[in-house]
């Protein structure tokens, strides 16, 4: 049974960072994408970052282009997001989310079935 789990949300200032950590357990494909998604109350869920396994490669939403970072350790079946110069706007529940692919699929347009429960990220002004 695959199983995704969040930690390191909380509360931050304005500029402040934040790492959020999801472990993946009973996951078990070579290659995979993985991503954040992000949602606000009475917002659409969005699409923060994703990365594929097998060539680190990595897309970012506009809104969090140059702030945010994804990154996985696959030796310790983690996926990571550093959040910079956060702003009030990043306030939201993140979710983490994982899905098989090979090479050349898009990670960005990929319907994930894994998701994670969710934490929540909230930055005050």
């Amino acid at each position: 049974q695959v199983q995704l789990r969040e930690s390191g949300g909380g509360s931050v200032e304005t500029g402040g960072s934040l790492r959020l950590s999801c472990t993946v357990s009973g996951f078990s494909y070579t290659t995979y994408c993985g991503a954040w998604f992000r949602q606000a109350p009475g917002e659409a869920r969005e699409r923060v970052a994703t990365t594929f396994s097998g060539d680190r490669s990595t897309r970012y939403a506009d809104s969090v282009k140059g702030r945010f970072s994804i990154s996985l350790d696959n030796t310790k079946e983690t996926l990571y997001l550093q959040m910079d110069s956060l702003k009030p706007e990043d306030t939201a529940t993140y979710y983490c989310a994982a899905e098989a692919a090979i090479y050349n699929s898009n990670c960005r347009t990929l319907s994930y079935k894994y998701l994670g429960q969710g934490t929540q990220v909230t930055v005050s002004s």
